[in-house]
C-alpha cells in the first residue's frame, strides 16, 4: 500500500507541479503526518522531492525529475486519454484503483502536451452502459476470456434471436464490445468466422483443448467487413405515411425507422408525408398500428387492408 502512495505522490507532483500536504493528505485520504513520512522515504530513496517555504509553497519535484512517451505525436495523446467505459474493463476482470489511469498516463507526458491532454480529461467521459444496470451478469464471459488468452477451444450453447438453441465447439479468436453489449468472434469446426452474441450464450465450458490461432487473422477489420456485410444483407421495406405534427420528436428521435420526414410538404388534414423504412411488412404494420391515429399509411396500399384488419382483431380481444 505505501509503495503504491508513494507512486501516487509523484505522479500528483508531476501533474499539479507543486502541492501543500493538507492537499496531498486529502487526495490520498491519508493524515498530514503520513504525507511528512511519505516525503522523507522519496528523499532517501533518491527522488528529489523539495519543499518551498512561503504562503504560495508547498511540495515539488526537481525539474529534470520528469518520465516522458516517446514517440507520440498530440493527436495520439489525445486518442489515449479517450479510455473505454468502466463497465467494460469490469467486464474483462480490469480493476483501477487508486488514481485514475489517466493521471497516471497525464504524469508521464512532456509539459507541452501536458495542457491539451487535460482538456480530453475534462471535457470528454465515454460510458456505453445502458441507463439502467443489468440485473444479472454473464458468467459465460470469464469462461469465454481465460480461453481466449490460452488460445483453447469451447463448448457453447447458444439461444438464437428467434428462441432456437444449439450447441457447438468454437475456437475463439476475440471480443467485441458494442455498445453496453459483448460479442464473440470465433472460428467453427469448418474453420469459418462466426459471431456470437455473448448474452446469448447460456453455457461455455472449456474443452481442455488448444487451437491454432489462424496466421493474418485481424480482428478489427474482421469485425468492420462484418458489419457491412450484415446491414447489406437485411431486407428492407419502405413505406409512405402521414403523420401528425405532435409525434414528430418522437418519430425522428432515432433514426431506426425514418427515412425522411418532409417538413416543406403541404400538410394533408393536418398531417405531414412522411417515408419509413422497416426490415418487414409486419413489423411496419406493429409500428404504425402503435402510435393509433397518429400515423396513416398511405403507400403501399395493399398492407392497408393488413392494418385494418389487425386492428380489428384488437377491438374484439377487448369487445
Amino acid at each position: 500500500m505505501r509503495a503504491d502512495r508513494l507512486l501516487s505522490i509523484m505522479i500528483l507532483l508531476q501533474n499539479h507541479e507543486i502541492m501543500t500536504t493538507r492537499e496531498l493528505a486529502k487526495k490520498l485520504e491519508v493524515s498530514d503526518r503520513t504525507i511528512l513520512r511519505d516525503m522523507d522515504a522519496l528523499s532517501l530513496s533518491g527522488v528529489p522531492v523539495i519543499a518551498d517555504r512561503g504562503k504560495t509553497g508547498g511540495w515539488r519535484l526537481m525539474d529534470h525529475f520528469r518520465s516522458y512517451l516517446s514517440g507520440l505525436k498530440l493527436e495520439d495523446t489525445k486518442a489515449l486519454f479517450i479510455l473505454p467505459a468502466e463497465q467494460m474493463l469490469k467486464d474483462l476482470g480490469v480493476e483501477i484503483k487508486g488514481l485514475d489511469i489517466r493521471q497516471k498516463l497525464l504524469a508521464s507526458l512532456p509539459d507541452a502536451s501536458k495542457s491539451e491532454a487535460l482538456r480530453y480529461m475534462e471535457k470528454i467521459y465515454m460510458d456505453t452502459g445502458t441507463w439502467k444496470p443489468a440485473a444479472d451478469k454473464n458468467k459465460a464471459l470469464l469462461t469465454i476470456q481465460k480461453a481466449l488468452w490460452e488460445d483453447a477451444k469451447i463448448n457453447i450453447a447458444y439461444q438464437k434471436a428467434d428462441g432456437t438453441g444449439s450447441e457447438r465447439t468454437v475456437s475463439p479468436l476475440g471480443l467485441v464490445a458494442k455498445g453496453s453489449s459483448w460479442y464473440l468472434v470465433a472460428m467453427n469446426e469448418d474453420g469459418d468466422y462466426r459471431s456470437f452474441r455473448v448474452s446469448r450464450i447460456r453455457k461455455a465450458e472449456a474443452t481442455g483443448e488448444l487451437f491454432e490461432r489462424p496466421a493474418g487473422f485481424e480482428l478489427a477489420e474482421y469485425w468492420k467487413q462484418s458489419k457491412l456485410d450484415f446491414a447489406g444483407s437485411l431486407p428492407t421495406f419502405e413505406v409512405q405515411v402521414l403523420v401528425h405534427p405532435s409525434i414528430i420528436g418522437r418519430l425522428t428521435f432515432t433514426d431506426r425507422f425514418v427515412e425522411k420526414v418532409d417538413m416543406a410538404a403541404p400538410a394533408v388534414d393536418g398531417m405531414m408525408p412522411a417515408t419509413l423504412r422497416f426490415n418487414a411488412e409486419q413489423e411496419a404494420v406493429e409500428y404504425i398500428l402503435g402510435f393509433g391515429g397518429a400515423i396513416k399509411l398511405v403507400k403501399p396500399e395493399y398492407l392497408i387492408k393488413r392494418i385494418v384488419n389487425q386492428g380489428k382483431a384488437v377491438i374484439a380481444l377487448y369487445e
